[in-house]
């Protein structure tokens, strides 16, 4: 049994820290966190956590000294710590350093207790003008997270504002006093303007926009729905499932109105053209296929299938274990050899699937004392690997080597832990081409390692369809080369290749592949199966890239915004997403399918639609597509009528 905390000032100070400190890391509530409370039995903080806390509350505290792995409650760990400041008080050791983080008006405490909570950064560590996304690696998504909280510790009803412009979280502290003035000395959690108190109530005397008879939350005047996704992931309710409620209504109006048209199912295979079951309509429909990622089409090469489907007979439907225990089979062993060869690298690990190993290399790799830098467009795969990593992430400018030089330049600065690089090949909802030969230069002279996700640069990109290392001439300059079965290579899994030593620590230490089940024998000669086509036929990326000039040079002239894009991916860029979704149902009932991209897949106002081009697509189907886009662009005003 523990004692409650001291009324001694540095008592209070240090169990204060220490909290600070544990939720950050699990993301509890500070007053949840009580001097009695149990690390395994109350907080289900296990022994990994637990060396992630003691970690986090040294370099907080500034210790010289490692702590004991002993303590039992958060009164012990105060305890321990009290006793480590004594030591080193004793030793003359310098005491932790000041933070103007510390030191805040009731605004800017909250903005950074919120996040403290959504990053697992320690107070310390959150300079109130450091770049959000530079600096401290707060995307988007996660800037919602912290201005809701920030907001409900402020008392403030109604759905949180949006500050997406906020750079740094001085400025957003101001903003949002700009949004709500009278919370300018009110303390976090007492009443604020309009008589709101904690933020649970859901009073307000704030009047809510009028709109049409009959039309649903959130819609204006006209009866237009005006939210996203974005409003549902912030919901705030003692019921967990209450926000599933509010977007079951806004899901429903948009399939209604032929807007969200996601996840109809296929009734043959996908080709250039493919019959899919409209569930709106109640009926089996032909598209023309622009949204597939079966770039050389490889997943209806014959060849391909009866791989599959003679490796299923002789080998069973599934194995039933991961690789360590009963599920490495013989044809495992020689998809690793193959995929290394072919991508001329010394080895290979291959994972269930293709998030889960960016989840499995970086978390294996990167600690919560390294350095995590990323592309702003990359994929979502990598951002959750850097959440799971608990690693310090930066984020820089997309594709801009001077905003990468500038952090990974502050980043040696402060001398801490390792630093390690990661950016798409080719982004996925842009089609644009990383800048490697920069990105190479820069990790060289900063000594960072660096990893590219090849997720659609396999089979799409180099001489031979190896890759964004291919492409630049950059073999070997590498040092990971991470990429997804499921694309061009006609499968599913996911594979990193590199140095033999740094393979054979993934295949140790990445819980996406010691604790999963791996892909079936009869998917792994498939994509042995897939590897040969791919070197046996070289005129399929031929005629991949005939197509792609194609298309892009007829959608071009028409005036259509590609951006950068240099790969099978183009993308029409429109930016609201009303207009988009609009010309996405004027494109699908024209009888061609490609994707919609709205918030989360790309921020809001860089809404889009995603054109995939295959090597299976003739001339007659790509003339046919750009008359199709042409027409629905006029039809919904994102071209002019001629």
């Amino acid at each position: 049994m523990t004692n409650p905390v001291s009324t001694h000032p540095d008592t209070a100070r240090v169990h204060d820290g220490v909290v600070e400190v544990i939720a950050a890391r699990t993301l509890y509530d500070v007053g949840h966190l009580r001097p009695e409370s149990h690390f395994e039995a109350d907080l289900g903080i296990d022994s990994v956590i637990m060396e992630s806390v003691l970690l986090s509350v040294r370099e907080h505290f500034a210790l010289s000294a490692e702590l004991p792995a002993g303590p039992a409650t958060i009164g012990e760990l105060v305890d321990a710590v009290r006793a480590a400041l004594a030591a080193d008080a004793g030793s003359g050791a310098p005491a932790p350093a000041a933070t103007d983080a510390g030191a805040a008006d009731p605004v800017t405490e909250a903005v950074v207790a919120a996040a403290m909570r959504q990053t697992q950064y320690q107070r310390h560590q959150l300079a109130l003008d450091a770049d959000l996304e530079g600096e401290l690696g707060v995307d988007s998504v996660v800037l919602t997270s912290v201005v809701a909280e920030a907001t409900e510790r402020l008392g403030l009803t109604g759905p949180a504002p949006d500050l997406a412009g906020a750079t740094t979280l001085r400025a957003l502290a101001d903003a949002l006093r700009a949004c709500a003035p009278a919370v300018r000395n009110t303390a976090p959690g007492a009443e604020a303007a309009g008589g709101a108190g904690t933020g649970t109530d859901t009073d307000t005397d704030t009047p809510e926009p009028r709109r049409a008879p009959g039309s649903a939350p959130g819609a204006g005047p006209d009866g237009w729905d005006h939210r996203s996704m974005k409003d549902f992931t912030e919901q705030r309710d003692p019921d967990l499932f209450a926000k599933t409620r509010s977007f079951a209504g806004y899901l429903r109006s948009r399939e209604k109105d032929r807007l969200y048209w996601y996840g109809m199912p296929l009734h043959s295979k996908c080709g250039n053209r493919a019959v899919i079951f409209d569930e709106l309509e109640g009926r089996k429909r032909e598209f023309l296929m622009f949204a597939s990622n079966n770039y050389l089409g490889l997943a209806n090469h014959p060849g391909v299938i009866e791989a599959v489907v003679d490796a299923t007979r002789t080998y069973g439907a599934t194995h039933t274990g991961s690789r360590f225990i009963g599920g490495t089979n013989m044809l495992h062993k020689e998809l690793e050899r193959r995929l290394a060869a072919f991508k001329q690298r010394p080895a290979c690990i291959v994972y269930p699937g293709g998030y889960s190993a960016n989840l499995g290399a970086i978390s294996a790799l990167v600690k919560s004392y390294d350095t995590l830098v990323v592309d702003r467009l990359n994929h979502m795969s990598i951002v959750d690997g850097a959440r799971l990593s608990g690693a310090v992430r930066k984020i820089y400018r997309h594709n801009d080597m001077a905003d990468l030089e500038r952090i990974l330049s502050r980043s040696a600065e402060q001398g801490t832990g390792g630093r390690l690089i990661v950016a798409d090949g080719v982004f996925s909802m842009h089609g644009d081409v990383c800048d490697l030969p920069g990105i190479v230069r820069l990790a060289k002279e900063y000594d960072a390692r660096v990893m590219i996700d090849d997720a659609h640069s396999t089979g799409v990109l180099g001489v031979r369809g190896s890759g964004t290392a291919e492409h630049f001439g950059l073999k070997g300059e590498v040092d990971l080369e991470l990429g997804t079965m499921s694309k061009t290579l006609a499968g599913m899994g996911g594979f990193v290749v590199g140095e033999e030593e740094v393979v054979e620590y993934l295949r140790y230490y990445s819980n996406s592949y010691v604790f999963a089940a791996n892909i079936p024998a009869g998917v792994a000669a498939g994509l042995i199966a897939a590897i040969d086509v791919i070197e046996a036929e070289p005129e399929r990326l031929k005629r991949l890239w005939t197509n792609i000039g194609t298309l892009r040079g007829r959608l071009l002239e028409a005036g259509f915004d590609l951006e950068h894009s240099e790969s099978a991916i183009l993308p029409i860029v429109i930016g609201d997403e009303r207009r988009a979704m609009e010309m996405g149902r004027a494109v699908r009932a024209r009888g061609l399918f490609c994707q919609t991209v709205v918030y989360p897949g790309v921020p809001l106002g860089d809404a889009r639609l995603r054109v995939s081009v295959t090597c299976e697509h003739t001339p007659q189907d790509l003339d046919l597509a750009a008359e199709i886009f042409v027409d629905a662009a006029r039809e919904t005003g994102v071209l002019p009528t001629p």
